[in-house]
């Protein structure tokens, strides 16, 4: 039930953030009984504002009591940007961050590690290049990859 649930919050946030750009990044649901939380991440090309949580927020949380797709009574709904050091997961995300600096976690460690940071120097046909700060640069399928995120430079 979890994962029918994801599914149609995502595609609820896709109708409701299509003219605006707004895409959903990630959907969690989580908790049990009184204490669950529906978490919704969203970006756009330009960055997420409050505005445009607010407006996802309602259009969902309306959504969702008419069409009556939380079964079992309460829960709470949160709305945000994924942050700086958002995920990365499906294809376009690594097409869209190209240039930026990247942390990735490897299913298989590659060398001596299975922790890889760099710059993400291209993707292409679901393979990652990565640019290492030290070495030679990487050709990482994505199939490899147990989790990548934008790495925030202070």
């Amino acid at each position: 039930m979890k994962s029918a649930i994801e599914e149609k919050v995502t595609e609820i946030v896709e109708r409701a953030g299509r003219q605006e750009g707004i895409e959903p990044v990630e959907v969690r649901w989580i908790g049990a009984g009184k204490k669950r939380v529906l978490r919704v991440f969203i970006d756009k090309p330009s960055g997420i504002t409050h505005a445009d949580c607010e407006m996802i927020s309602q259009y969902v949380g309306t959504v969702l009591d008419v069409e009556d797709v939380v079964p079992g009574g309460t829960y709470t709904l949160e709305v945000s940007s994924p942050g700086v050091d958002r995920k990365l997961t499906r294809p376009k995300d690594f097409e869209r961050f190209v240039g930026h600096k990247i942390k990735l976690v490897l299913k298989v460690p590659k060398g001596a590690s299975k922790y890889l940071e760099g710059s993400l120097a291209a993707f292409s046909d679901g393979v990652i290049t990565l640019q290492p700060i030290r070495g030679e640069t990487l050709q990482i399928p994505l199939a490899e990859v147990e989790r990548a995120n934008l790495k925030f430079e202070w």
